[in-house]
């Protein structure tokens, strides 16, 4: 049976950002089903296309990204979603992850530390999902 591709939906208002998530998910093997530049966007893609992992910014116009996160959650609590800023402020990290989020990635870190953060995340949801699945 052929595996298909992980589909991701990156929501970024920052347009720069958005692309360069792109071409590391897809360098990754996986398919990108949209991309949101504010929250009430990444809900309405979410809700749309279903996707197995969502890259989230957290400043988001029209609706934040930790009000996004928690309403994704909400839907499907077993969505990854890797929460994107410029902030390091560790409640923030906190909540975030508190709130259903795999990880938190700063903004600034390079696209090899990207690249590295994202599959490894992808790698520890897909054990823990396969662990959780019935056999």
């Amino acid at each position: 049976m052929e595996k298909r591709k992980a589909r991701i939906l990156i929501a970024d208002d920052e347009e720069h950002i958005r692309s360069l998530l792109n071409l590391i998910v897809t360098s990754l093997g996986a398919e990108v089903v949209g991309e949101a530049g504010d929250g009430e966007q990444a809900l309405s893609l979410y809700n749309q296309f279903k996707p197995d992992m969502v890259m989230l910014d957290i400043n988001m116009p029209k609706i934040g990204g930790i009000k996004v996160l928690k309403q994704i959650m909400a839907i499907n609590p077993r969505t990854l979603v890797v929460m994107l800023t410029s902030l390091n402020a560790l409640y923030v990290v906190k909540e975030c992850i508190d709130s259903g989020a795999w990880n938190y990635v700063l903004k600034n870190t390079t696209a090899e530390e990207l690249h590295k953060t994202i599959s490894e995340t992808w790698a520890d949801y897909m054990a823990e999902i396969t662990a959780g699945a019935p056999s």
